[in-house]
């Protein structure tokens, strides 16, 4: 069959060749439909034709057979040879039936073609329809390839903007990192002369300590003379000391004699007269050596059970509270860098001073053992020293390299320890203003207490160390079950409180280093990991306040919860104090507020 017996295969083949290109994928689809057009023909042809031609054959030997009969001649056939002249009836009888017998075997013939040719147009017309099916694809995959087309340039446009930017930022990246090379390199000359600085400043403070210690040196041996030569003129006389209610008058002189009595009203009298000498070598502390304020002696601690006094004392966050050792004065600082002191008077908490300076988030605060001066420690890495009277910072301690956390007075007013979340723990001359030790830590210090030589800090990797500072090392280590957020030491100084985030508190026997007893209640929740439990003055009981904004009191005899108090925090609760004297408790909050109960 040729190609003008399939027009419509022809024209499909033709349009397919002439819209697919040479390459790529369009001219793949039209090989393969021009493959399956040439399978699909291949099979009809031979058939077509021999049908055609048996089609011819019949046609040529009907107009034979007709023509026969009008001539009066039979028919020749060309593979018989010619017979002898018959009968013309007898010819025309057998010529009819030699004719009516293939008419009767191309009619069987024509029969199996028609049913030839029927199921060959059902499959034609099945291939008809799977080719429009096929023509149908092919138009959606075409509208789909124009769509991608549209989305490829549309991609290849935003390419080239992103090409544009990506240069652009490039060269504003290039610039930025010359700027931050430059800047770099600046920060460093800065560092350097910072360091410098810093050197000759502790250069100079050293220079004036050391000038300041050589002056009261001088003022203290004048002051000693001249009391030595006081007492020498003393130590000639003879005081009777009578009993009753009379003055104690010196026999001779006056001046030096009540000098000297005054500074021996301490002693009791005696029954008789006596003579008193000062011996060589001996020294009478000067004015320059402040003694101890008086601190009031706790025998029962009061529990606390309604509150007294409430303030909004601060802008923002209280994160830490102080009672001074007197316990007439009380410290608060917060979020908002600064320290309130305040008095508490009547069962009130009355405003005295405010202390301004700090540059960060105060987190701690620490009254010397005298109550004069107050350590600070803050957020912007540094541990600032305050005097009460005038309210001026005396000196700041830098040399941490991330928020300093704790503050705490070693046994004197002139050393300090800090603890912070550079992973260190500080040992401060304060005389000097200078760092004397630095204790590297594997982990965050939240918390540290001291006492003569035993230095313990909390941290966060779940752990309390102790340090002495006669030593390199840590000498103990204690593991808990959460981040200490606290420790407190008694006054006694027998054991030590933890406070964990595991919800928990703990309290170490200091002679054993091991955990006496585990405190903990229902609803009681650690809030913070600065979160702040004590022991009270008689360490009778255990104070610590929850996230809910309710303090709870323990005992420490038989470790079970004594009260809790739901008072008007409605934050969680930071830190807690409990006065020297055991009358008040002072509690802070998240929420500005500082509580004060009785």
């Amino acid at each position: 069959m040729s190609r003008s017996s399939h027009p419509r295969g022809g024209a499909a083949g033709a349009a397919a060749a002439a819209m697919a290109e040479p390459g790529g994928w369009k001219g793949h689809v039209v090989r393969q439909l021009r493959l399956r057009d040439r399978r699909q023909r291949a099979g009809f042809v031979d058939l077509l034709e021999a049908y055609n031609k048996l089609l011819e054959k019949s046609n040529l030997l009907v107009q034979a057979q007709a023509m026969d009969l009008r001539t009066g001649l039979s028919p020749w056939s060309p593979w018989e040879p010619p017979s002898p002249v018959l009968d013309p009836t007898v010819v025309l009888q057998t010529t009819k039936i030699k004719y009516q017998r293939q008419i009767a075997e191309l009619k069987d013939l024509s029969g199996v073609l028609a049913y030839h040719i029927i199921e060959l147009n059902t499959i034609l017309k099945a291939k008809e329809t799977e080719l429009e099916v096929q023509r149908t694809r092919l138009a959606s995959l075409q509208g789909q390839v124009s769509e991608l087309e549209g989305q490829h340039q549309q991609l290849r446009g935003q390419m080239k903007g992103l090409g544009r930017g990506n240069s652009a930022v490039k060269l504003e990246y290039d610039a930025l990192r010359d700027c931050y090379r430059c800047r770099e390199c600046e920060l460093r000359r800065e560092v350097e002369r910072s360091q410098e600085l810093t050197e000759s400043l502790v250069r100079k403070k050293a220079k004036a300590a050391e000038y300041k210690n050589y002056q009261n040196e001088r003022f203290k041996r004048a002051k000693h003379d001249e009391l030595f030569r006081q007492l020498k003129k003393v130590t000639n006389e003879t005081i009777s000391i009578d009993i009753g209610p009379e003055v104690v008058k010196p026999a001779k002189g006056k001046g030096p004699s009540q000098d000297f009595t005054k500074l021996e009203d301490c002693e009791k009298p005696g029954k008789r007269p006596f003579s008193y000498r000062l011996k060589r070598g001996n020294s009478v502390s000067s004015r320059l050596e402040s003694s101890y304020c008086y601190v009031p002696a706790c025998v029962v601690a009061c529990l606390p059970s309604f509150i007294s006094d409430i303030q909004e004392a601060h802008l923002s966050e209280v994160n830490a509270v102080k009672f001074c050792p007197s316990s007439t004065m009380l410290a608060t600082g917060g979020t908002d860098k600064l320290i309130k002191l305040w008095n508490v008077v009547g069962g009130r908490l009355e405003s005295v001073r405010t202390l301004e300076g700090a540059n960060g988030s105060i987190t701690s605060i620490e009254f010397d053992p005298m109550g004069c001066q107050i350590l600070a420690a803050s957020y912007n890495k540094a541990v600032q020293l305050w005097k009460i009277e005038d309210c001026k910072s005396r000196e700041t301690l830098t040399g941490h390299t991330d928020k300093v956390t704790a503050a705490k007075f070693r046994s004197t007013r002139y050393q300090a320890v800090t603890g912070s979340r550079d992973r260190t723990v500080k040992e401060w001359d304060l005389g000097k203003g200078a760092c004397c030790r630095t204790i590297d830590v594997c982990s965050y210090c939240n918390d540290v207490v001291c006492w003569e030589n035993i230095i313990v800090s909390g941290h966060h990797d779940k752990k309390i160390r102790f340090w002495d500072s006669r030593g390199p090392r840590c000498t103990e280590v204690i593991p808990v079950e959460g981040k200490v957020t606290s420790l407190h030491i008694s006054q006694d100084q027998m054991h030590l409180l933890s406070c964990s985030r595991d919800n928990t508190l703990k309290v170490i026997d200091l002679k054993m280093n091991n955990v006496r007893q585990v405190f903990s209640a229902d609803g009681f929740k650690c809030g913070s990991d600065w979160t702040k439990a004590i022991f009270s003055p008689d360490k009778s009981y255990i104070l610590a306040g929850s996230s809910d904004g309710t303090l709870y009191v323990w005992s420490m005899e038989n470790g079970k919860l004594v009260t809790s108090l739901p008072g008007l925090h409605g934050a969680s609760v930071n830190a807690v104090a409990w006065s020297s004297s055991g009358q008040h408790v002072v509690s802070v909050d998240q929420g500005k507020k500082v509580v004060l109960w009785k």
